[in-house]
């Protein structure tokens, strides 16, 4: 289908662009865990067929599936040995165009994870980019000799930490000589400064796009550019023989180039969506480089909301106290600097590598001790991101306000080498003494990988409904209580909640998606309050939408209606309910002053209210 491109007024703000990506809700699948039809306790790509209707109801528009290519799985298929073959696991290259008609005919579209930072250590080209020194693909990867300190002894060319702990370095005997792997030693980068590389990489996209995906999710896409010369990170923690480099291997000198050349070879060819993950970064101005215009990638996921809880310079295990206001700034910058620099953003707060967003941002001992403050959590949650600008993702699960694996499960039932990598190097340093490793356990309990992991909880029946077999991961122990079919059967339940906010999304979509956008209550410790405002139609002309929400479980917290501006000719206005998680929609107010429940979300009408376009009314009530 070839792109709308429909020019459009929003607000304040610069001209916008419209096209299908921006208005999408893309609902990320992690394959092992989704659905597993054959009983062999992996979720496959029939699987996944099997609850399109389930995903058409919810009311997304793009499927983004992790990595489903040939792999060892050393870190659950992203390390890839083969990005033109389908795992076994999953499927067939049969399966993934049966999957790609049965989803246009449900209008979505699919969109494939691209890992081409790395490959697995098992790819063909790896096998043969180490056998000698003047292999014609020894050049694929990064190889360099091997540095030797004072005593003459064996080093790594430098001193970068992996990401994943210990030296970002492996020695090869066969050639003697080291190679760069960023995540696990089966993970070797690619070396894009060859062009012979490139022009394998961009092979690749065409062969997916050719069978009919949407386009790409590009794994850590601004990681393959490195500073020439590869030089040592500097000391920043002595405790540590290895140091962080990202400086010298993030947002490299040549990355702009690399993704201009790939738009020009294949992008530019297909209808496409992409959006790059790119850590590491948080100058607005180089994210910008990378969207503005569509001269490389549509949207970028920046790691800001999900770093919140991270202590600058620290493990993301590390436990840090956040504050409210902190993520107020953040979403302000973004949402602020996207709309008026013409750039957009990736909406999300949760996916395959970080814990389960209800168990995060909210207190987590409140929802755990009630079935009705996780619901309410869970739906708070989904209106803080569903109503910002830009394309909206939501993970696997996430739809029935899934949790964290229980504090009860031991590091026996976790399978990530992240968490686990985590754990033997503390076990080490601590003698192996079990009895030491409680804040372990905790720091994994919160932020491990795992927690998102989990087989989804489809019904109450053993297993939670994902397989007939012995599950790859264990199912969380709360799935009689959470599981998609008994939300589905429930009108007030997390899953028709969101279906509702993506409905009303898509029903006014020029003051939700495309609308200008203004942070209120900024210094509100407990209320996050936003407004959004655009173009509502040629008969009206602007209108304007207001968000709050406790992001507490107290009652009774206050948020003054002048923070709202429903003030009109000096006098205060009534605000008009749009839709509400109570599902009653009831607010409290008393001499101006909205007292708002436990973890309650509202969206008013705002301040224009002359509303005549047949949706929603200043006096219509969703809940």
């Amino acid at each position: 289908m070839t792109t709308q491109m429909l020019e459009m007024k929003g607000g304040q703000g610069p001209e916008r662009i419209r096209t299908w990506w921006k208005d999408a809700a893309v609902y990320q699948i992690y394959p092992s865990s989704f659905n597993d039809s054959n009983g062999d306790g992996i979720g496959d790509i029939p699987g996944i067929i099997e609850k399109l209707d389930y995903l058409e109801t919810l009311g997304v528009d793009a499927l983004w599936l992790s990595p489903i290519y040939c792999s060892p799985l050393k870190d659950m298929g992203y390390d890839i040995s083969d990005y033109r073959k389908v795992d076994p696991r999953y499927g067939t290259l049969e399966d993934v165009e049966k999957l790609v008609g049965e989803a246009k005919n449900r209008s979505m579209k699919i969109v494939m994870d691209l890992v081409v930072n790395h490959s697995s250590d098992e790819h063909e080209w790896f096998k043969e980019s180490r056998k000698s020194k003047t292999n014609p693909k020894r050049d694929y990867y990064i190889w360099r000799q091997p540095k030797s300190d004072a005593e003459g002894k064996r080093q790594p060319p430098n001193n970068w930490v992996s990401i994943f702990g210990g030296s970002a370095w492996t020695y090869d005997e066969t050639t003697g000589e080291y190679y760069l792997h960023l995540f696990t030693s089966s993970q070797p980068d690619f070396n894009w400064e060859s062009p012979m590389l490139r022009k394998e990489v961009y092979s690749i996209m065409s062969f997916w796009l050719e069978k009919r995906i949407a386009g790409f999710r590009m794994d850590v896409i601004n990681l393959i550019s490195k500073t020439p010369g590869l030089p040592d990170a500097p000391v920043t923690d002595p405790k540590e023989e290895y140091q962080n480099g990202s400086m010298y291997f993030a947002n490299g000198p040549r990355l702009h180039e690399f993704l201009q050349e790939m738009r020009r070879e294949v992008l530019d060819k297909f209808d496409t969506i992409t959006v790059g993950e790119m850590p590491f970064v948080t100058d607005p101005q180089e994210v910008l480089k990378c969207v503005k215009g569509r001269k490389e990638l549509d949207m970028i996921f920046q790691f800001d909301i999900i770093e919140v809880d991270s202590a600058p310079g620290q493990s993301k295990f590390y436990p840090y106290q956040w504050k409210l206001t902190d993520l107020k700034a953040i979403v302000d910058k973004w949402q602020t600097f996207m709309i008026e620099n013409d750039g957009w953003n990736a909406l999300f707060d949760e996916n395959h590598d970080q814990p389960r967003s209800v168990f995060r941002y909210v207190d987590r001992s409140a929802v755990e001790k009630s079935f009705q403050a996780r619901e309410l959590a869970a739906k708070m949650l989904a209106t803080f991101l569903i109503m910002q600008s830009g394309t909206f993702f939501v993970y696997q699960g996430q739809e029935i306000g899934m949790g964290n694996v229980p504090r009860e499960w031991g590091i026996e039932e976790y399978k990530d080498v992240e968490s686990l990598s985590y754990w033997n190097k503390l076990l080490e340093e601590r003698g192996g003494d079990l009895g030491k490793m409680k804040d372990v356990m905790e720091a994994l309990q919160a932020k491990a990988r795992d927690n998102a992991r989990t087989p989804v909880q489809w019904d109450s029946s053993p297993q939670a409904g994902f397989t007939t077999g012995r599950p790859w991961m264990r199912v969380n122990d709360d799935y009689k209580e959470w599981n998609a079919a008994a939300q589905a059967e429930s009108q007030s339940s997390v899953y028709r909640y969101y279906a509702k906010l993506l409905s009303l999304r898509r029903d006014h979509k020029n003051i939700i998606v495309y609308g200008d956008f203004e942070m209120l209550s900024h210094n509100h410790e407990k209320v996050f309050a936003y407004k959004r405002y655009g173009y509502h139609g040629p008969d009206v002309g602007k209108a304007a939408v207001i968000v709050v929400m406790n992001f507490t479980g107290e009652a009774e917290v206050e948020w003054d209606l002048k923070e709202g501006k429903f003030v009109k000719e000096g006098l205060l206005q009534k605000p008009e309910v749009i839709i509400g998680n109570y599902g009653d929609g009831k607010v409290i107010v008393k001499n101006g002053i909205v007292h708002l429940r436990p973890f309650e979300a509202v969206v008013f009408w705002g301040d224009f209210v002359d509303i005549r376009d047949g949706g929603l009314g200043p006096n219509c009530v969703v809940a």
